[in-house]
């Protein structure tokens, strides 16, 4: 049985950490990486530390079916970290599950990791235990981090920073790391800040770190600031201690993050996600108008963009999907029929609200093509008269080697189509694309992205271009 080919741009992983002397964090770590579910969905686990001793669970599924009251009770300590990842196919072994741990003499190190490295290839991989036979991004990263600890033995945060600053001199593409020694949390960051991290404060009782803000909000911490590109915390029995880059370089965080990948709830850039989507769409209608009946958003992604467009058109906004909310990926072989099938699993049609219709269908993305295909097929089949796709974000016409699993180039559809093409592929009466000067508009922030996807403007060379699966974190 093979996956569905997905029709957005998948997340790599969500990452966590807290630091609440004296108190018992496994179910704070819990809360936490269940806010990041939608960052990835194939395993989930937490490291604990007890004294200096780690302790490390994890298994395949969903947070929720990794743990329960029992085990998370059975894990003492007030030091954690936690992950919940999206592996690309191929890949889904538990020993690819994180966090991953490694010891070698004195020092123990748990480490997990939201991102992708470019240049494995340089790296000393010999130095890597890996039951795998292929070692993952994140393993490298924990053989050298255990590497330059037990080299210059830090016994200050200034000394862990040094340390960690040195392990990660040599790694090059997307990072954002949240690490356990046995008595501190070590967060960090890429030069490029390609994938989010943020630091928050639980008053008066600790201090966390998370991919996303809604993982501080579920346990009560305030959020602080974001993690700068570049930058090391270190959080200890004293507080928090930040060491800036030491390098110089342009911000570059996925766009896709506000278009797709972080909760709408999620303050990014000191914004409100669902606030930027709800922008895009509005530009979307200005720039891009259609007459129709009723205007309608792709659950979930799809919605606030959907309703942005329904407001600055004056189109009447309604539901024309329904989402099984208990469903997760569906496992199918991929024919054309067996796709519709799953999706008929996943979406049903109010086909009172949509029959006879000229419909606008919004949505964020299109990857490959064939969910959107089937979608449109669904409504006209329910008795829409026109479907006019609307898509808040430009074309996507590159592959991305920071952590984001999409297809080789020829498998987008984009990049092979040109946009009448597109339309008449889909099956769709029309469709059209946020230009990415409006994206930028909607965000509201001057540069400071990486949209190679969309451009194919890699922000670092590219040194190894084939990429394996297993390769990925």
């Amino acid at each position: 049985m093979a996956t569905e080919p997905p029709d957005h741009p998948e997340e790599a992983c969500g990452v966590f950490g807290v630091y609440a002397a004296g108190e018992p964090v496994s179910f704070s770590a819990f809360d936490g990486i269940y806010a990041l579910q939608h960052r990835g969905q194939e395993s989930a686990g937490i490291a604990v530390a007890d004294r200096g001793q780690i302790t490390v669970v994890k298994n395949l599924g969903l947070v929720s079916s990794v743990f329960d009251e029992r085990t998370l009770a059975s894990l003492p300590g007030d030091i954690a970290i936690a992950h919940t990842r999206y592996s690309t196919a191929g890949d889904r072994g538990w020993h690819n599950a994180q966090p991953i741990f490694k010891m070698d003499g004195a020092y123990g190190i748990a480490i997990a990791h939201n991102g992708n490295l470019t240049n494995t290839g340089e790296l000393a991989l010999e130095r890597v235990d890996s039951r795998s036979g292929k070692p993952s991004d994140t393993e490298i990263i924990a053989s050298l981090m255990v590497s330059s600890l037990t080299k210059l033995r830090p016994e200050t945060a200034e000394g862990v920073a040094e340390a960690t600053r040195e392990a990660l001199s040599v790694l090059k593409g997307a990072f954002s790391l949240v690490m356990l020694d046995g008595y501190r949390v070590i967060a960090a960051r890429d030069p490029n800040g390609f994938r989010p991290l943020c630091l928050g404060e639980l008053p008066g009782r600790g201090w966390v770190v998370a991919s996303e803000s809604p993982a501080l909000d579920v346990i009560g911490a305030h959020l602080l600031r974001e993690v700068e590109p570049g930058e090391i915390v270190v959080i200890d029995a004293e507080g928090i201690h930040a060491f800036p880059s030491e390098t110089q370089i342009a911000p570059h965080l996925c766009i896709f993050e506000f278009v797709y990948f972080a909760r709408p709830d999620a303050k990014l850039l000191g914004r409100e996600v669902h606030g930027t989507r709800r922008k895009m769409g509005e530009l979307l209608a200005k720039a891009l108008p259609v007459e129709a009946d009723m205007v309608m958003g792709v659950p979930d992604s799809g919605i606030p963009a959907a309703e942005g467009y329904a407001l600055a058109s004056h189109i009447p906004y309604g539901q024309g999907l329904v989402k099984n909310r208990y469903i997760g990926r569906t496992f199918i072989n991929p024919s054309n029929k067996e796709r519709t099938d799953a999706i008929r699993r996943k979406l049903n049609v109010l086909e009172e609200n949509v029959a006879g219709k000229k419909l606008v269908v919004v949505d964020d993305s299109i990857v490959r093509g064939s969910t959107t295909r089937s979608i449109v097929g669904l409504l006209k089949q329910a008795g829409a008269k026109e479907v006019h796709l609307r898509i808040s974000s430009p074309p996507y016409r590159w592959p991305c080697f920071y952590g984001i699993d999409t297809p080789n180039r020829p498998e987008l559809i984009a990049a092979t189509h040109q946009i009448d093409e597109i339309a008449t592929e889909l099956g769709a009466d029309s469709i059209a694309y946020l230009a990415l000067e409006d994206l930028r508009a909607a965000i509201g922030v001057e540069g400071g992205f990486c949209d190679a996807c969309i451009t194919g403007s890699y922000p670092e060379v590219l040194e190894e271009r084939e990429w394996t699966t297993e390769a990925r974190a």
